[in-house]
């Protein structure tokens, strides 16, 4: 009987030792299904411990997928942002050339971005993210392109802009290029007119875009600021055609009507006005001492009132 129970025994430790990595992934993504978080973490950290000292093929793309698994749980089910950016940089080390490490490099780029403010390192993450030629590659452009205006570098946008139209032509994500490399010239010193074609150069490329009504009012700004009110209510009154803030633009529209009302002088070009003067409030008429020179209270002496 105790051979019977030692067998058992032994048999039951084997077929746990047979558990393969493959089987605790399974395990894992069970556990995330059925909301079982830490559970499914400790079956991916079961998973790649059994893969840490294998380098062949198929070891390498199991490891990737224990790591960002591991990673997208912390992240998407327990948001705990600092370990999972751990884990994230942990599988682009390891498995660089993985599709999980692409996948990594651009969920890390959009947290250090908003958790940690480090903008030229979601810069660096996305770079090397496009290095790889992927799908999404207007996209992440047009994200590079954003985070350096957020940078307040204003050059580097609109080169990054530029580029993007360029390498991606038919995307869907040149309108909205255009209209970034628009506002980062708009923002630097000396361009209102450069700012002013790239804003009207959207607008003729893109005419059904949603973008191109916000670009008449930004051109509207740019005219505003010059002091040619009259043309920027023109631009902000076909604007209203297709924005879809109105409010907004009859606001700038009633501000620039108020600003061509305080610089005009009333009545100018009317004949009838031209020589009008203003009178005099009336007075009392004087007595005949006022009338050269005396006062009043002289009169009434001298004529002993």
């Amino acid at each position: 009987m105790k051979r019977w129970v030692l067998a058992c025994t032994v048999l039951g430790l084997l077929a746990g030792c047979r558990e393969t990595p493959a089987d605790h992934l399974q395990r894992a993504r069970d556990a995330v299904f059925e909301k079982r978080p830490d559970e499914a973490l400790v079956e991916y950290r079961k998973a790649f411990d059994q893969l840490r000292r294998d380098e062949t093929a198929q070891a390498l793309v199991l490891r990737a997928r224990a790591l960002k698994g591991a990673a997208d749980v912390y992240w998407l089910e327990q948001r705990k942002v600092k370990e999972a950016v751990s884990v994230y940089k942990e599988l682009i080390q390891q498995c660089p050339e993985s599709p999980e490490a692409l996948e990594a490099r651009i969920i890390l780029a959009e947290l250090l971005r908003v958790h940690y403010r480090d903008l030229r390192g979601a810069i660096d993450q996305l770079t090397a993210a496009l290095q790889r030629n992927p799908p999404q590659g207007a996209e992440l452009h047009y994200q590079v392109a954003k985070i350096y205006f957020e940078l307040g570098d204003f050059a580097q946008c609109e080169l990054e802009a530029r580029k993007l139209a360029e390498r991606f032509a038919t995307s869907v994500y040149v309108d909205d290029a255009l209209f970034l490399q628009a506002q980062a010239i708009h923002m630097m010193e000396g361009r209102r007119q450069e700012a002013s074609k790239a804003y009207a150069d959207l607008r003729t490329r893109f005419p059904d875009s949603e973008l191109a009504a916000h670009a008449l009012v930004e051109m509207g700004k740019l005219k505003a600021d010059a002091g040619d009110n009259e043309k920027a209510i023109e631009l902000w009154v076909d604007a209203l055609k297709a924005h879809p803030d109105p409010t907004l633009v009859q606001d700038y529209i009633t501000r620039a009507r108020r600003r061509i009302t305080s610089t005009t002088p009333e009545g100018i070009g009317q004949r009838a006005m031209a020589f009008d003067r203003p009178q005099p409030p009336a007075r009392p008429p004087r007595n005949s001492i006022e009338a050269v020179g005396g006062s009043a209270e002289e009169a009434a002496r001298d004529h002993g009132d």
